[in-house]
């Protein structure tokens, strides 16, 4: 298990879990952010984001998930502790919230999750843990009716042409499909994911209506 408090190797452990046999990888095709809000909302003419607010977006998500992607976290459950700047100018952190589980939706677990925030590449990094103690000494347990999973969010392309990416890495096989069919129906979702319509709406104050 990885100690964020002690081992910043979080971009390490995402790489050899992406790679490892019997482990489930997925990966979102890069979002053109602004092509789809010229697609798919109405009245955004002039309305374009750049690759800084893209990831400000990020970095604000990855604090206070529950904001951003409020369709996925039960209210009142998030929460981080451990911030802490390393001497490259990247941040460590420790979150723990209730999610939905991947392949019960109508149901929450336990997630707990070492977070890196590489501010130079416009990389966040989040490591699934199966337990860790909070702030408070008190021991946290990740909910077992979920696989633990690592998650890479970031941000690529040209300054004023951003491009939103996502992979994923369960640490468990897929050997009914049932996951790879799961992602495939969130990748084909219509419009912006729901954490960049938050940060249009509740960050730029900028409605959005979708056609």
């Amino acid at each position: 298990m990885i100690n964020s408090m002690n081992q910043d190797n979080h971009e390490a452990v995402f790489a050899v879990a992406w790679n490892s046999e019997g482990y489930t990888s997925i990966e979102f095709d890069p979002l053109d952010v602004n092509q789809i809000l010229a697609d798919d909302y109405e009245s955004v003419e002039g309305l374009a984001l750049n690759s800084a607010q893209l990831w400000d977006m990020e970095v604000r998500k990855a604090f206070r998930p529950d904001l951003f992607i409020p369709g996925m976290i039960r209210s009142g459950t998030a929460r981080s502790w451990g911030r802490r700047e390393l001497e490259n100018g990247d941040e460590v952190f420790i979150r723990v919230s209730e999610q939905r589980l991947w392949l019960q939706p109508d149901s929450f677990g336990v997630v707990i999750e070492a977070c890196y925030l590489n501010h130079a590449s416009q990389q966040v990094t989040f490591i699934g843990l199966s337990e860790i103690e909070d702030d408070e000494g008190q021991t946290i347990v990740a909910s077992p009716e979920q696989p633990l999973f690592h998650v890479v969010h970031g941000v690529s392309g040209a300054e004023d042409a951003p491009l939103n990416t996502w992979r994923i890495v369960h640490l468990a096989s897929d050997e009914n499909g049932e996951l790879a069919r799961r992602f495939k129906q969130i990748s084909q979702a219509s419009g912006l994911p729901e954490y960049v319509e938050r940060y249009i709406e509740d960050v730029l104050k900028i409605s959005l209506t979708r056609k």
